[in-house]
Formats: structure tokens, C-alpha cells, sequence
């Protein structure tokens, strides 16, 4: 059984993490605060540049064929995939399920004959491919605490570049998507091809599908509500670029909540499984404290009788 010291030093010790986990608790909550403002900031730009640029695509027609960055590359047998982790630990599961998906999503396209190269943003992300012996096509460190749309724009830049080259014939994105400091869950996304991706595919709302109704007034109705200046070829050539950006942009930001909320909870529940361990430690001292007393009575009742 140990000493009382023993237990004693153990339970101060026990008492020093359990302060820095509530710090840290009240630190990823404070961030959290910030994150989930810059999303909502986000949102209705974000909405607004996908709504234009799924107009000016229909105003461009066939025309916008001959962007390059609209090709799809037919037979291509390279899929570039960008894992969104972070810097930092200590954040439950937040950057191994990204692994994990990131792993599973490579199985998937080597099963059907595609060759997959990992990009990934965050210092954990990159540690554990480079550990599984992964050659990584881009890697990008020292901001998903406070992502700038800067860092998302240099993302983007390279893997737009890398598309248009024919190095990449697909794009996507793995990323947590915050949905609550509880709820955060792994998405992928299909950033290019852009006929493949959320302004054209899946994830568009009711609304924008409700104004895509197979309708020729409704075709002339959207149709005479805008003019093009310059070209939507033109026009269309800018946005896309933009709307990449945007993408990644909003996936850090997402990553970045889902990150300070997994933080936040991991935390909390490790300051609760100190206060448990505390409790336990306690008693286990008073017992250790009542087996001394116990002991030195016994030890007195015994010279007594001795002397007697």
C-alpha cells in the first residue's frame, strides 16, 4: 500500500493537470467564439459568389467549355486530395478521423485503377502521412489557428495549377465540418472539376435547385435580369478561381471550429476524469491515514500490556 505522502503528491499532481485542462478548456472555447463568427460572417458571401457563378456558367453556355480550368480530363488516373488537419494536439479525434478518411478514400481509388498525391494542411496531418511513408504533394503548416483567406489562396493556386496542367484530373477536399463543440463530422468534397463540384453537384440548397427548374420562362426570366460586362466567358474565368478559393477558404474555417470545439470537449472531459481521479485519491489517502492511526494504536495498546 503507498505512504499517505505518496498518495498525497499524486493527487497534487493530478490537481496541476486538471488546471491546465481547464485552461485550456476556456481557451478553445474563447476561440471557438471567434471561429464560429468568421463562419457566419462567411456564409452569405459565400452564397452570393456560388449563386453568380452558377448564372454566369448558364449565361456562358458552351462557351465556357474552352476554360481550361473547366476541362475535365477524361480517363485521368491521378486524383490530388487535400487533408485539412491542424497544428496542434491534444483535440481528441480531430485529426486522426481525417487520417483515417484520407486512408479510406485512397483504397477506394486505388481499387478502381487511380493513383492517389496527398496534399495536407496542419503539422499533424503531415507527421502522420510522412510516418505511413506518404510522398506529399503540398504541405501547409503554422495557420489553422486563425487560417487567413491569404493561406487559402496559395492552397488553391497550387492545386487549380496542378489541374490545369493535367497533373490532377480530380480535386477534393477532407475536412471536419463544425456543426456544434460536440458535433463535428468528416466531409468530402470535389473541388475540381467544377462540373463536378458544389456549385453544380451535390450540396446545392432547395432554393437554388427550385430556380433550376427545367422551365424556358424561367430560363428568359433569369436571363434578362443580368448583363454580362465583360463577357461571361471572361467574367466566368475570374469567378472560378475565386470560387476555388472560396471553397478552401471555408473548409479551414470549418476545420478551424471543429478543431477548437473537439479541443474544447477533450478537455472538459479530461478535467472531469481528474476530479474522478481526485475523489479517488482522496479516499484511497483517508484510508491510507486511518490504517496509521489504526497501526499506532495498536502499537501503544501494546507497549501497555508490555509495561504491564
Amino acid at each position: 500500500m503507498a505512504t499517505r505522502k505518496e498518495v498525497k503528491n499524486r493527487i497534487s499532481s493530478v490537481k496541476n493537470v486538471q488546471k491546465i485542462t481547464r485552461a485550456m478548456e476556456m481557451v478553445a472555447a474563447a476561440r471557438l467564439r471567434r471561429a464560429e463568427q468568421r463562419i457566419a460572417d462567411l456564409r452569405p458571401y459565400a452564397q452570393a459568389l456560388r449563386k453568380m457563378t452558377r448564372q454566369v456558367a448558364e449565361a456562358a453556355g458552351v462557351e465556357a467549355r474552352n476554360l481550361p480550368v473547366l476541362q475535365e480530363h477524361e480517363g485521368g488516373d491521378r486524383v490530388g486530395i487535400l487533408l485539412v488537419t491542424g497544428d496542434r494536439g491534444l483535440a481528441g479525434g480531430f485529426n486522426s478521423q481525417i487520417i483515417r478518411a484520407g486512408i479510406e478514400q485512397q483504397r477506394i481509388e486505388q481499387a478502381e485503377g487511380r493513383n492517389v498525391e496527398f496534399s495536407v494542411v496542419g503539422r499533424r496531418g503531415a507527421s502522420s502521412m510522412r510516418f505511413r511513408g506518404e510522398d506529399l504533394r503540398g504541405e501547409f503548416v503554422g495557420f489553422t489557428d486563425r487560417p487567413a483567406f491569404a493561406d487559402a489562396r496559395d492552397i488553391a493556386e497550387q492545386l487549380i495549377a496542378a489541374y490545369v496542367d493535367e497533373e490532377l484530373s480530380r480535386v477534393d477536399l477532407v475536412y471536419n465540418r463544425y456543426v456544434s463543440p460536440l458535433t463535428q463530422y468528416v466531409r468530402r468534397q470535389t473541388l475540381l472539376p467544377i462540373q463536378q463540384a458544389e456549385v453544380f453537384g451535390e450540396g446545392v440548397d432547395e432554393l437554388a435547385q427550385q430556380e433550376e427548374v427545367d422551365s424556358e420562362l424561367a430560363e428568359a426570366h433569369r436571363r434578362a435580369l443580368w448583363v454580362y460586362e465583360p463577357d461571361p466567358e471572361e467574367l466566368l474565368a475570374e469567378l472560378v478561381p475565386e470560387y476555388a478559393q472560396l471553397t478552401v477558404y471555408r473548409s479551414l474555417l470549418e476545420s478551424t471550429a471543429s478543431e477548437h470545439g473537439s479541443r474544447m470537449t477533450a478537455m472538459r472531459n479530461a478535467a472531469d476524469n481528474a476530479k474522478e481521479v481526485i475523489g479517488d485519491l482522496t479516499l484511497e489517502m483517508n484510508r491510507v491515514r486511518q490504517a496509521e492511526i489504526t497501526q499506532e494504536i495498536l502499537e501503544v495498546v501494546g507497549g501497555a500490556e508490555a509495561l504491564s
